[in-house]
């Protein structure tokens, strides 16, 4: 008996299998049946470019695709780590967006991508439970004297409670993306609608602006300074935050402000903090922390009065240089008894998904 129940069992194992490797990719965009995500988690892509001479895929790798008679390029990466992966294609030397994906603004451009899913992992998936929104809004920034946007979330419970005031987590992107980052590649809204149901975060707001700013009177001498945070944290303390408090029921104090970031924008949300602690009471920063270069004087122990959480994170398997930066910081504020969180993704690197599981373990330490 114990036999002939294997055998069912090896056999509902093939056919999910099977089944999962004929469903096309989620990033897809409607009606298109490549790329596809093979049972191993290899990418197979296939694009039309009969009078092309060479096309490959650059899946962070390059993967030369093989012409069929009809004209149709074909590959198939090796097996990839589950989460999000910026891809891209390239014609006769040229580097393109495929057009079977939907786009995403990464490293500076409008890029393809590819969801490849984590087994038995949900939090950051759509479920059959109230779900917030994500608004798009639109403000004049004097400073800049240009319109700005910014995407907003609201929890689910936002309109059923008129009277209500929420508190306000500020999270900014990477370098090379924009304000759209986090409720599409990121999958923030899904992340904490599914926190704030099972009880696990507290009905919040979440702002995702765009973290760069330029002030036309401003003339900064030398080279651009990617870490010079000057002209945003003016626009940032200046008008965003006064804008989201007057347009949203906010409780406009900073016991209930918090501010985090990835990347770049991790270093951006510890500069602001540390400039601004009549702002903010939590601090996060995934894949980037201190501020570069910085004293660390910056960090004392005094920071135990000033912030209720301050949070670190990291890919395990980050570049040695971006892992050495946030690991150095952790020994910063160990050295200098300063109590943080520090978390580490294993098996990940710079990516949406170190990202995501970063938010998923922050989001429920606010505002409690």
């Amino acid at each position: 008996m114990k036999k002939y129940i294997s055998l069912i069992a090896v056999l509902l194992i093939a056919a999910s299998l099977q089944s999962y490797a004929q469903t096309s990719a989620s990033t897809n965009v409607i009606g298109r049946e490549y790329p596809k995500v093979n049972p191993d988690n290899s990418v197979t892509v296939k694009i039309s470019a009969p009078e092309a001479e060479s096309v490959s895929l650059d899946l962070g790798k390059q993967y030369p695709m093989v012409k069929g008679a009809d004209g149709t390029w074909e590959v198939t990466s090796e097996p990839q780590a589950p989460g999000f992966h910026y891809y891209s294609l390239r014609i006769d030397g040229v580097r393109v967006a495929d057009p079977n994906s939907q786009l995403f603004y990464g490293s500076g451009w409008m890029s393809s991508g590819i969801e490849i899913p984590e087994l038995c992992v949900d939090y950051y998936l759509e479920k059959d439970l109230p779900h917030g929104e994500v608004r798009m809004q639109r403000y004049w920034s004097e400073l800049t004297q240009a319109w700005r946007i910014c995407y907003i979330y609201v929890p689910a419970e936002y309109e059923q409670n008129p009277d209500k005031r929420y508190p306000v987590l500020y999270i900014m992107h990477g370098a090379g993306e924009d304000e759209t980052g986090w409720s599409t590649q990121g999958k923030l809204d899904n992340i904490m609608d599914n926190l704030i149901d099972e009880g696990s975060a507290v009905p919040m707001i979440v702002v995702m602006d765009r973290g760069v700013a330029v002030i036309p009177t401003d003339k900064p001498a030398g080279r651009f300074n990617l870490f010079d945070f000057t002209d945003f944290e003016k626009v940032f303390v200046g008008e965003i935050i006064p804008m989201v408090d007057s347009h949203y029921r906010t409780i406009a104090d900073r016991d209930h402000r918090a501010i985090a970031g990835l990347s770049l924008g991790g270093f951006q949300s510890f500069s602001l903090a540390i400039h601004n602690k009549n702002l903010f009471s939590y601090v996060g920063g995934f894949s980037g922390c201190g501020i570069p270069g910085s004293s660390n004087d910056l960090y004392p122990a005094s920071l135990n009065d000033d912030f209720k959480l301050i949070f670190i994170s990291t890919g395990r398997m980050e570049s040695p240089q971006m892992y050495a930066t946030v690991t150095n910081f952790h020994d910063v504020l160990v050295g200098n008894g300063v109590k943080h969180v520090f978390y580490q993704s294993p098996g990940t690197g710079h990516e949406w998904l170190t990202w995501r599981r970063s938010l998923y373990r922050f989001a429920p330490m606010l505002f409690k």
